[in-house]
């Protein structure tokens, strides 16, 4: 692990541009921590928050997950001009770009930084606190649907 090419830290200020909560598919999925804290933000109960602002995605193993829904012309569903739930957006939100997926060489990097103008920008995020972003998220695994019992 000492070879990771964020040894010495990366770049990166938020531009605040939404180009990542807008336009294009793709999913947020949902610890209970996220969920609670959406949950307390919203007043609403579990079931009815997730009614009202998720839905179940299969992942491809035959389990689905919990995601935040998107509206027409993929805005996040918390997208209004801005998130809505800021100070209670789910981990995945609050640690872009610092995503295992982003992090796994410098192309995959650079290739985000293409999309998002904060990559490559602003202050530097030591390797430590990028680490710190990747095991918040190993900790929080994602909410799986139950399996219905079998008759």
């Amino acid at each position: 692990m000492d070879d990771v090419f964020y040894r010495n830290g990366l770049r990166f200020q938020c531009t605040q541009c939404s180009a990542c909560c807008r336009h294009d598919p793709g999913f947020v999925y949902l610890s209970e921590r996220d969920l609670a804290a959406l949950m307390a933000w919203s007043g609403l109960d579990r079931e009815g928050f997730i009614a009202r602002y998720c839905r179940w995605v299969s992942r491809g193993d035959g389990q689905e997950v919990l995601c935040l829904l998107e509206k027409t012309g993929y805005d996040c569903i918390l997208w209004d001009g801005g998130c809505i739930a800021y100070d209670s957006r789910p981990l995945q939100c609050s640690t872009y770009p610092f995503w295992p997926s982003l992090l796994g060489d410098r192309d995959w990097w650079e290739a985000n930084a293409r999309e998002c103008p904060g990559v490559n920008t602003g202050p530097v995020h030591g390797r430590e606190e990028i680490e710190s972003c990747l095991e918040a998220r190993r900790r929080e695994p994602y909410i799986r649907r139950p399996e219905k019992p079998r008759d």
